[in-house]
């Protein structure tokens, strides 16, 4: 049995409205009772009468991570290698159908925005690329991990879903961690917005987590996109699938993403409204429900919504980032090529692109604006004044030796 089982049968619209009906006294009494909690629970967590709640659940959110955690964050940073792709994602920069600068890196030029980001202390690199087998095959990967193992000690893939058998020559390599969203949990939104190409089979993409783990990744991450369905119904959908990961992949960590859309190529606009009030609520009940799941906060929210959330159940941060191809070096803009529906068009010699955009390393197109664009030494120390430690790494190779 598999997620998709387990999800089929998941009683998200009775959850939802579950969550509608509870009372002041319902959360309290979740909150008092702090373990064994179900997805009921979760559903009380997230609703209108906990948003009232607000500070007490932050309260008790805050409490559970330092007794788990510690008052350490990881920091990491995303390094995208490629932005071709051959899915229609309405809502993705990235889109096949988006007529955007592209460009995929080659091993080298992988290596030398590695080394960027290890001069600003990064040991723990998230390595993210649109999903084209032409471009990015699971020999492309192998490759690139292998390359940047001997001097980083922590990667982790964000690609396109592959076979397990695909996988284990990249956690051979020395890959550890794998990241897959399921964007959004809701079949018939998720079938509206993926008009073309291979992610329009949802099955396959909820099915990842669990062919990486067979595959030996030690870390999980999965998320939603929230912007795109109900954020109540895809929260309910995240937790249970981070718990059955929990109970169904225990050899691998698993950590939780809560990504709100941002602009993009394309100019989709969200199809739903998440405040940052509720926000706050969200990551405060994936804590009190899952207190030894891994809960992520990226360079999407501004800097002080970002200052403000992290002592709610944060344990790893990107800081620095860039969402384009070459973004911390310029590596590969000498390569950039349009896109005509999926068809790739050369730029001439002297076409306006090629003109350097001020503040910029390449002008590859990115996946989506940043909204938090403090450098990783402005994000540790102002890590350190609030008390916690930032730490760019959590284990070494003679450990795991």
């Amino acid at each position: 049995m598999s997620f998709v089982a387990e999800f089929n049968e998941l009683p998200l619209d009775a959850l939802v409205s579950l969550s509608g009906r509870a009372s002041a006294g319902m959360v309290r009494e979740t909150m008092a009772r702090g373990t064994g909690l179900g997805l009921p629970d979760f559903a009380r967590l997230i609703s209108p009468a906990a948003g009232e709640q607000l500070e007490a659940l932050s309260q008790r959110s805050q409490a559970i991570t330092r007794q788990r955690f510690g008052r350490v964050i990881r920091l990491f940073a995303p390094l995208y290698l490629s932005n071709e792709c051959i899915n229609n994602c309405q809502y993705c920069g990235f889109s096949r159908d988006n007529a955007i600068l592209r460009v995929t890196l080659s091993v080298a030029e992988v290596l030398r925005e590695a080394r960027a980001l290890a001069a600003d202390g990064f040991r723990n690199i998230l390595l993210v690329a649109g999903e084209h087998p032409k471009f990015v095959s699971n020999g492309y990967m192998a490759d690139v991990v292998r390359a940047l193992h001997a001097e980083v000690p922590s990667i982790s893939l964000e690609v396109g879903p592959m076979e397990t058998a695909e996988y284990r020559p990249m956690v051979e390599a020395g890959a550890e961690g794998l990241v897959v969203y399921q964007e959004t949990y809701d079949r018939a939104v998720y079938a509206e917005l993926h008009t073309a190409g291979p992610k329009r089979n949802f099955d396959w993409r909820l099915e990842t987590p669990e062919r990486a783990a067979a595959a030996g990744f030690r870390r999980l991450g999965i998320g939603a996109l929230l912007g795109l369905s109900d954020w109540r119904r895809e929260a309910i959908a995240v937790a249970a699938h981070a718990a059955y990961l929990l109970r169904h992949c225990w050899k691998a960590q698993v950590t939780v993403s809560l990504p709100r859309l941002r602009p993009c190529a394309g100019e989709f606009q969200p199809l739903t409204h998440l405040a940052d009030r509720e926000l706050a609520q969200l990551i405060a009940a994936f804590r009190i429900f899952l207190p030894d799941v891994g809960l992520v906060l990226s360079t999407r929210e501004p800097a002080r919504l970002r200052d403000g959330l992290i002592p709610l159940g944060i344990t790893l941060m990107s800081a620095g980032s860039h969402t384009e191809p070459g973004g911390y070096t310029g590596a590969g803009k000498e390569k950039l090529h349009h896109t005509e529906r999926g068809r790739i068009v050369e730029l001439a010699a002297n076409a306006s692109e090629w003109a350097p955009v001020t503040g910029r390393s390449t002008n590859a197109t990115g996946q989506f604006e940043i909204a938090d664009d403090r450098s990783p030494a402005e994000i540790a120390a102002l890590l350190r004044r609030l008390g916690y430690e930032p730490v760019w790494k959590d284990w070494d190779a003679g450990v795991m030796g």
